[in-house]
This record gives C-alpha cells, structure tokens and sequence, in this order.
C-alpha cells in the first residue's frame, strides 16, 4: 500500500477529514470523526454560522478544543466560576470534567474546532442537558 494511504485502524493510523458530517453532537454541532487511540479521541466540528449549540455537560470526558474558523462566544460553568470568552481561529479552550457549556457562532461563518476528547468519546449517553445563558437554534443530536 502506498505510504498515502488513509489507514484509520493502524495503530500508526492516517485519516483526512470527510467531506461531509459522520453524526451531529449532543449539542448539535456536525462532526467529522478524526483518529482515536486508548486514551483519547479527535474530531472536527462544526456549528452553522449564527447558530447556538443545546447546553451540555458531560459525564465521564474532558475535552481541549482548537478554533480553526469563524468567531463566536464560549460560555462556561464549573465549581463556581463561570464565564463568557470570545472564540476565534488560533484559540484553546479547556473543557474539564464537571463543566457546563454552550457556544454559538457569528453570523458571517461557521464555526470550526478540532476537538480532542479525554479519554474517548464514550457514546450516546455521555452528555447530559444543562442550563445555559442563550436559547438553542439547531436540533440536538444523539
């Protein structure tokens, strides 16, 4: 096989990114799944532009996320600190275990983020409803 070659169950696993969305989150934003290994998982998401995400929290996983597009707002809860952070490309935010949050995008595009998921995204029953500051504008996924 050429060296090219997408190999996403190797254990030295190559994968490009889909063209179109593997599934929508919890929170409603389209995901592209990237690679997983034993402790932890990678995806591209994706929220319409001028949308607003479900408020979620999740279970067992904490997650770091990378912008790679578009602008827009992160709003957050844990223990007793809370804060609403701008989001644009070349940020890092910190979801960790035990957090609340919601995001929306600006009008002018989508917005995009690469997520790594600690340890990997365990399935359907993983992110649990919460109350966030804005009203969701996209259908929650499973």
């Amino acid at each position: 096989m050429p060296p090219d070659s997408p190999h996403a169950d190797s254990p030295l696993a190559t994968k490009p990114l889909g063209a179109e969305a593997d599934a929508t989150a919890p929170d409603g934003t389209a995901v592209r799944l990237l690679l997983s290994l034993s402790g932890g998982s990678m995806a591209h998401f994706e929220l319409p532009a001028g949308a607003v995400s479900h408020a979620v929290t999740h279970r067992t996983v904490e997650e770091i996320w990378y912008m790679l597009s578009g602008q827009g707002r992160l709003w957050r809860r844990h223990g007793g600190t809370e804060r609403i952070e701008a989001l644009r490309p070349g940020t890092a935010v910190a979801i960790p275990l035990g957090t609340e949050f919601q995001f929306r995008a600006e009008a002018g595009a989508p917005l995009a983020f690469l997520a790594i998921t600690m340890p990997p995204w365990p399935g359907v029953d993983e992110a649990l409803p919460a109350a966030g500051p804005w009203t969701p504008t996209i259908p929650a996924g499973a």
